[in-house]
C-alpha cells in the first residue's frame, strides 16, 4: 500500500487534501491526523470494520478501548447517555482540549470495537485546527488511538508516523509537530468521585478548580485494573527498543551510573539541558529542568530517537509529579515498565 503524506497548514488552500481524507474516511479507511497532543490515527467509530483496520495496523489488543474524538460539543449526546453535570462542567471548562471524559455509552451506536465490550466510551473534542476542520468536514465521530505501532512511543510528528506505518495506511495528514506531545488526561465521569484514568495535560489541580475532589490512583494502583477502562491502562506502551530505566535528576547519580554501565553498555541518556555535558554515548534533551510543558513536548520524540543510535540502555531522569510532571512521569513509567537504575 502507497501512503499518501498531505501537507496542510495555515497559508495555502487545503481543501483538496482534506477531500482527500474524507473520502477515504467515507470508504472505511483509517487516515493519521495531528492533534494538540500526539498524532492520532482514525476510523469512523461506528463502523465496525474500518475500526478493525486500526487494531490490524496498530498491531494493537482488542481489549484496549479507543477514544472517539468529535468535532463539536453537541455531538456528545449522539454517543453518550446520562450526562452528568461535572461531565458537562468538565466540556465548558476544557473542551476543545485534551481531556477525554468517559461516560456511559448509548447502546449500539459505536462499533464495538470502540469500546472494548464496555458499557462506557471515553470521548474528547480535539483543540487543534487540522484535526477540528477534518471532524466537521467529516461529520462523523472518529475513533482514533496514537497513529504508532502499539507499544511505541507516540507520534509527535508526521516523519514518526510514517516511520510506523508507511505501507500499511493509506494517507497522513501532516499538520506539523504536535504541541503538547503527551495524550490527553482521561477522567472518569460515571462514578460518584471522578477518577483520573490517564494524567495528561488537563492536570488534577485544573480538573479540582472546576469539579471539586478528583481520585488519581499511582501508576502502581493502576496496574491492578484488570479490564483497561481506557487506553494505557494495562500494557507497556511507550517503549524504545533498548530497555529504559528511571534515575533521579542528580548529577553525581546520573555520574556515577554512566561510568558503571560504560563497561558493557551503550548509554543513551535523556535529561534536562543541565545534563548534557554527562558523559553518556548519546545525549538527547527534554528542554530546562523545571519546565514541564518543554519535556512533555519533548519526551516522545527524544525516546523514538533513541532507537536511530546502537544504545543498548536508555537512562531518563524523574521529574516531580506535580501538574504536568504528573503526566511525564507516567509515561515514563510505562516506558520503563516501572524500572529504577540500580548501581
Amino acid at each position: 500500500m502507497h501512503t499518501l503524506q498531505l501537507a496542510v497548514d495555515d497559508f495555502v488552500d487545503n481543501s483538496e487534501n482534506y477531500t482527500q481524507a474524507v473520502d477515504l474516511l467515507d470508504n472505511g479507511e483509517v487516515v493519521a491526523f495531528p492533534t494538540e497532543t500526539v498524532y492520532g490515527l482514525g476510523a469512523v467509530a461506528t463502523d465496525e470494520q474500518a475500526v478493525k483496520k486500526i487494531f490490524a495496523a496498530k498491531g494493537r489488543p482488542s481489549d484496549n478501548p479507543l477514544i472517539v474524538h468529535i468535532g463539536t460539543a453537541e455531538e456528545v449526546s449522539l454517543y453518550t447517555a446520562n450526562i452528568s453535570e461535572v461531565a458537562k462542567k468538565c466540556m465548558e471548562a476544557f473542551w476543545p482540549g485534551p481531556l477525554t471524559l468517559v461516560m456511559h455509552a448509548k447502546p449500539n451506536i459505536l462499533a464495538p470495537s470502540v469500546t472494548a465490550g464496555l458499557q462506557t466510551v471515553g470521548i474528547r473534542m480535539p483543540d487543534h485546527p487540522v484535526a477540528l476542520k477534518l471532524l466537521q468536514t467529516l461529520k462523523k465521530p472518529l475513533a482514533a488511538p496514537s497513529a504508532n505501532r502499539s507499544g511505541k512511543p507516540s507520534p509527535t510528528k508526521a516523519s514518526h508516523v510514517f516511520e510506523d506505518l508507511q505501507g500499511i495506511i493509506p494517507c497522513i495528514l501532516d499538520g506539523g509537530r504536535t504541541g503538547i506531545g503527551v495524550e490527553s488526561t482521561v477522567l472518569d465521569v460515571t462514578l460518584s468521585e471522578p477518577v483520573i484514568l490517564r494524567p495528561g495535560g488537563v492536570t488534577k489541580e485544573m480538573l479540582e478548580e472546576v469539579i471539586g475532589p478528583v481520585l488519581e490512583p499511582s501508576f502502581e494502583q493502576q496496574k491492578i485494573e484488570s479490564t483497561p477502562k481506557a487506553p494505557g491502562m494495562k500494557y507497556t506502551h511507550y517503549a524504545p527498543d533498548a530497555p529504559v530505566y528511571l534515575i533521579d535528576a542528580d548529577e553525581g547519580i546520573i555520574e556515577a551510573a554512566i561510568a558503571n554501565l560504560k563497561s558493557g553498555h551503550k548509554v543513551a541518556l535523556l535529561a534536562p539541558e543541565c545534563f548534557k555535558e554527562m558523559k553518556a554515548d548519546y545525549y538527547f534533551s527534554l528542554g530546562e529542568a523545571h519546565d514541564a510543558e518543554q519535556m512533555s513536548a519533548a519526551l516522545y520524540d527524544a525516546l523514538r530517537a533513541c532507537d536511530k543510535t546502537a544504545a543498548t540502555i536508555i537512562l531518563a531522569t524523574a521529574t516531580s509529579k506535580t501538574g504536568v510532571g504528573t503526566a511525564i512521569m507516567n509515561r515514563l513509567e510505562k516506558a520503563a515498565g516501572g524500572n529504577w537504575y540500580q548501581p
